[in-house]
């Protein structure tokens, strides 16, 4: 992915972690704490250019100026996987407001259904970080975009955080908007039949809560 806007992690740890997540013998607890592992990394690189307040304040020698993150952060992950990165943010920013977006993938047509929404009526908000483990076809951060952009939020003020993408997902993501940030761990080349990035991480989901069948 040669555009400007979307950002790969190169990192061994992280290429370690999701080998594991990768990994089909991987249980649950773990596959768990691999996601919120990579969230991390992730947030930590996107939060790198987030505006600063500065402060007096006194250490047990002398003064200090010290600083704070000035914009009002807001978490939208989208349910139920996006909730595997949710505390890996918060622990980022433990102030930030979490609004959970229901979006569910039909599995005939693949495209996303809308069937739930915590966005109160008005921003209350200045940056949003989008949580969703995997873009894959790329519908379901679309739809998650364009309900943050009706909501009253400017694209600039979205930042995109997956652990996982397709080509053709984050193809199709960037040419619905091409001035939004996104930040993955890794780009995998292909996409099955019914819409699965492969080799991907299985139905992250259904890993991260045991609901395999």
């Amino acid at each position: 992915m040669a555009s400007s806007k979307v950002h790969v992690l190169s990192h061994p740890v992280v290429n370690a972690r999701l080998s594991k997540l990768r990994e089909s013998s991987t249980t649950p607890k773990e596959f768990r704490e691999g996601i919120n592992e990579i969230s991390l990394f992730l947030a930590y690189d996107a939060s790198r250019d987030l505006e600063e307040d500065t402060f007096s304040g006194h250490t047990p020698v002398g003064p200090f100026t010290g600083s704070t993150v000035k914009p009002r952060i807001g978490l939208t992950p989208v349910l139920r996987a996006g909730l595997g990165m949710t505390e890996a943010l918060l622990s980022l920013f433990p102030s930030a407001s979490v609004y959970h977006l229901g979006i569910f993938r039909e599995k005939v047509s693949l495209q996303p259904v809308e069937y739930y929404s915590k966005l109160p009526p008005n921003p209350t908000v200045d940056t949003v970080f989008l949580l969703d483990p995997l873009i894959a076809t790329g519908g379901t951060a679309v739809a998650a975009m364009n309900m943050i952009l009706d909501w009253g939020i400017p694209v600039t003020r979205v930042k995109l955080l997956c652990v996982l993408a397709s080509q053709d997902g984050l193809q199709h993501v960037q040419a619905e908007f091409p001035g939004l940030e996104i930040w993955v761990a890794a780009v995998d080349p292909k996409l099955t039949a019914d819409g699965l990035i492969s080799p991907g991480l299985g139905d992250t989901g259904d890993r991260l809560y045991n609901t395999l069948k």
